[in-house]
């Protein structure tokens, strides 16, 4: 298949144009020409030195990744740019991203896989970024206390060996969970004025302690890369429905 055709068939699911204002991130097409054939797609969470060259030993044609290269353009191609870069120029490796539109894919996102983690139910968008949201939220039918949620999580998540923080300011039982993965602490606010029991995501600051504790919430720091596996495995899975080939590539941080 052309690189053309999955990059606009990827652009079109994730509606890529449409976080255009909103993300800091390139998305889309980072590296690679668009007249390339594809017959192996390699997936990852990070496009760093290692992936790449993990995709280039298994003779990949497009990696995708949630975390790019380009995040507002590059000033200089020098340093640790250049060095990330050579590789995909000098093997031909497609790059493409997506940051934000794979965050706030209702069925195919990251919050989506946590929330499939969790079996939550009468889910609804959270986390509200401009005219999009980049999380879900909904009820925890199969959960009942903190200690239940926080071990779905450990069972299911990549976390490298490290434990999922609690700050375990909320209720004896849970019910709405609200969910950002990565840096989402930043929407405890939105969490709390939704009446949420719990805010799962991925790396907390040091304010979210006082902030959680005086507000009565849950709030879950499950690991940055370890909520953020989900979307591009769901893609890993859509593209392989296209009859492409493809594999994913674990790297995890314990961040």
């Amino acid at each position: 298949m052309e690189l053309a055709r999955v990059v606009d068939r990827l652009d079109a699911e994730l509606r890529t144009a449409d976080y255009a204002d909103l993300d800091a991130s390139a998305n889309g097409l980072q590296v690679g020409p668009d007249d390339a054939d594809i017959e192996l797609v390699v997936f990852a969470v990070d496009g760093v030195r290692e992936t790449f060259e993990k995709a280039i030993e298994a003779d990949a044609d497009l990696l995708v990744v949630h975390h790019g290269l380009s995040w507002g353009g590059f000033d200089r191609v020098t340093g640790q740019t250049y060095d990330r870069l050579a590789p995909l120029l000098e093997h031909d490796l497609a790059l493409y991203v997506s940051h934000l539109p794979l965050d706030g894919h209702q069925k195919l996102g990251n919050a989506a896989g946590v929330a499939d983690v969790l079996e939550l139910e009468n889910r609804v968008p959270f986390g509200e970024l401009g005219p999009e949201h980049i999380g879900q939220r909904g009820t925890a039918a199969d959960l009942d206390t903190p200690d239940e949620l926080r071990d779905r999580l450990e069972a299911a998540l990549d976390t490298g060996g490290q434990p999922v923080q609690h700050l375990a300011f909320g209720p004896d039982e849970i019910d709405d969970v609200a969910i950002v993965t990565g840096s989402g602490i930043d929407w405890l606010e939105e969490a709390v004025a939704a009446d949420a029991d719990a805010l799962v995501t991925g790396e907390g600051k040091g304010k979210a302690y006082h902030e959680a504790k005086e507000a009565g919430i849950h709030v879950f720091l499950a690991g940055h890369y370890a909520t953020e596996t989900f979307g591009v495995r769901s893609l890993q899975s859509l593209v392989e429905e296209w009859g492409l080939e493809t594999t994913f590539l674990d790297v995890p941080t314990g961040l």
